[in-house]
């Protein structure tokens, strides 16, 4: 964790002081349990609340840390540190219950804390993402594939989908919550030997937990596997959302950009540079959050009923992980509120090609129209490649541009090259005439792409 991508709430989850709060209430609230069983006095349950339950303040934390440095065993160095505010009663504390008890069950808490964060991240995501999809829902933009033009769309429908995709992220990021809500109090080796199930099933309702079935003396890191996987699925989302922007804000394309506040720079070299950063930044953090999924799988397997394999590993990347993720949706979630569309260019850029976006309709109305598929296909791409050369592009011509021929000048100056060629091309003539084939290319051509927006809307955002 770094400053420069943390936020307070997230990381405070992770420092010191919230994780030895969250050892005392286990081990005070198992007390609790324990003296209701009648197995430690009452009288000592209620000394670990009053001499024990002070803030965790530097100084504690630091006689915490100057006892580990002998035993060289945290668990033990935060026993030793409580048994000096609480007195004789100490000795009742820990009863029957074993390191992981105490590790496990908080590290459940501070996932299922920093699960809560992000899904109010996420909240306000959708919130955001559903206001900027309705607002754009009619501005019509070229789709692509594999980059390249293809049909049209609008930039309503592209959000759109980015909503529904975080729609299941939250979904799921709820649902990886509620498993790795589970708590283990169980003793060495989870057997409950030394320890009733009813301190568990305590401790477990007082911090909003459920008991772990099995615990085997750790709590099953499959659970932790599907939390750290889920937030690598939600990273891959981000990344695809900031992917789609960065390609937008290209100087050639110029459809969208990121907001470039008053005084901002782009370069230290280049004054004109206006750079979609936040975009590539998250990029970046989308990468760290993916990179805790596969350290997360591997500590699946332990050795046995437990060892700790796993520990180093979680106690670097589960702080990491939710405190990277944490910011890159709150940055996502204002680069989107703020970002500046602009639609006269998105239809500059639909346009730029001559109608070529229209290949498709031209295609289904031949066969609609008694010529077979593959001869329609021919008859369509050979008149598209016209328009191409039209441009001073011939696919066909290894050394790339050609000069325009008197056909090529002429198509120039026809409100659509594509419509040009196609009217001058026998056997559409034939198979169409001019009217029905001008009717496909008349002014409301664009509302043929995006006359079911309505619908794919209805199935998103409801009606």
């Amino acid at each position: 964790m770094i400053p420069r991508y943390s936020r307070p709430n997230m990381t405070a989850i992770w420092e010191p002081a919230n994780k030895f709060r969250i050892w005392f209430e286990i081990e005070a609230h198992a007390c609790d349990a324990q003296a209701a069983l009648g197995v430690i006095p009452a009288q000592a349950a209620k000394a670990v609340w009053k001499n024990g339950d002070k803030p965790y303040d530097q100084a504690r934390i630091d006689r915490i840390d100057e006892i580990e440095r002998e035993t060289h065993h945290d668990v033990i160095a935060f026993l030793s540190e409580l048994a000096e505010h609480v007195g004789d009663e100490a000795r009742f504390i820990h009863q029957g219950m074993t390191s992981s008890d105490v590790l496990d069950t908080c590290l459940s808490v501070q996932m299922t804390q920093a699960a809560d964060i992000i899904l109010a991240d996420m909240d306000a995501l959708l919130v955001v993402l559903e206001r900027r999809a309705h607002e754009h829902k009619d501005d019509v933009c070229i789709g692509r594939s594999h980059g390249i033009h293809a049909e049209p769309t609008t930039f309503g429908i592209k959000l759109a989908g980015h909503y529904a995709e975080f729609k299941r992220n939250r979904e799921r990021m709820a649902v990886a919550r509620d498993e790795v809500a589970t708590c283990a109090i169980s003793g060495a080796i989870g057997t409950f030997a030394n320890i009733d199930p009813k301190v568990e099933e305590y401790v477990a309702d007082k911090l909003g937990l459920k008991p772990e079935p099995v615990s085997t003396q750790v709590i099953p890191r499959d659970r932790h596997a599907a939390f750290f996987a889920t937030m690598g699925i939600v990273a891959g989302a981000i990344e695809r959302l900031a992917t789609e922007i960065r390609h937008l804000q290209r100087s050639e394309v110029r459809e969208a950009q990121e907001y470039f506040a008053p005084g901002q720079k782009g370069s230290s070299a280049m004054p004109h540079k206006r750079n979609p950063i936040l975009s590539e930044n998250l990029t970046g953090l989308a990468r760290i959050v993916r990179a805790a999924v596969i350290p997360a799988m591997e500590n699946i397997t332990l050795w046995h009923e437990r060892d700790i394999s796993h520990s180093s590993v979680e106690r670097m990347f589960a702080p990491d992980a939710t405190v990277t993720l944490d910011f890159a949706l709150v940055r996502l979630t204002g680069m989107m509120d703020k970002l500046v569309v602009y639609p006269k260019t998105m239809m500059e850029n639909l346009m730029q090609f001559g109608g070529l976006h229209d290949s498709q309709r031209v295609l289904l109305t031949l066969t609609q129209n008694g010529i077979s598929r593959e001869d329609a296909y021919v008859i369509v791409q050979r008149n598209a490649m016209k328009v191409w050369r039209s441009y001073g592009i011939d696919p066909d011509d290894p050394d790339g541009n050609v000069e325009p021929n008197q056909e090529d000048k002429n198509a120039a100056l026809h409100e659509s090259r594509f419509l040009y060629f196609l009217s001058m091309d026998k056997e559409i003539g034939e198979t169409l005439g001019a009217d029905k084939l001008a009717a496909l290319f008349d002014g409301p051509s664009i509302n043929y792409h995006t006359k079911n927006a309505d619908v794919i809307f209805a199935r998103v955002f409801g009606s």
